[in-house]
């Protein structure tokens, strides 16, 4: 199962999970994620959260410091005014396809990423 589809009814959270997927694997992830999302359910609780707290629970994916610092902004942005989540701090490309495929319904665009990719194969084959 994608991580993606975990979370399709959350957009805040899914996306969380792409920035966290950035240079890291899904097995690191699946290591501290469920913990993570039981501490900050929501993007309030991340902004109000303390720096070195999140650091010490996300510091299996490294770039501890890096990740805290985006998550905090990326959730400050996503409770602010936008239209295309392109507009939010930390949102790549990944985190771009992965919100059009699984929140929007998006299957007609053209993923870099392979695992995006084989899913959008198995969506339009068993169609």
């Amino acid at each position: 199962m994608f991580i993606q589809e975990i979370y399709i009814q959350d957009p805040w959270k899914l996306l969380v999970c792409c920035i966290f997927l950035n240079q890291t694997s899904r097995k690191q992830l699946d290591k501290i994620r469920v913990e993570f999302f039981e501490r900050y359910p929501t993007p309030e609780s991340v902004i109000k959260a303390e720096h070195s707290e999140i650091v010490e629970l996300i510091k299996p994916l490294g770039f501890y410091n890096r990740r805290t610092n985006s998550i905090k902004k990326f959730s400050s942005d996503y409770l602010g005014d936008w239209v295309d989540v392109k507009e939010l701090y930390g949102i790549g490309k990944y985190a771009s396809d992965s919100y059009e495929i699984f929140i929007k319904q998006n299957f007609d665009i053209e993923p870099s990423d392979k695992a995006l990719n084989k899913f959008l194969y198995w969506n339009k084959s068993t169609k």
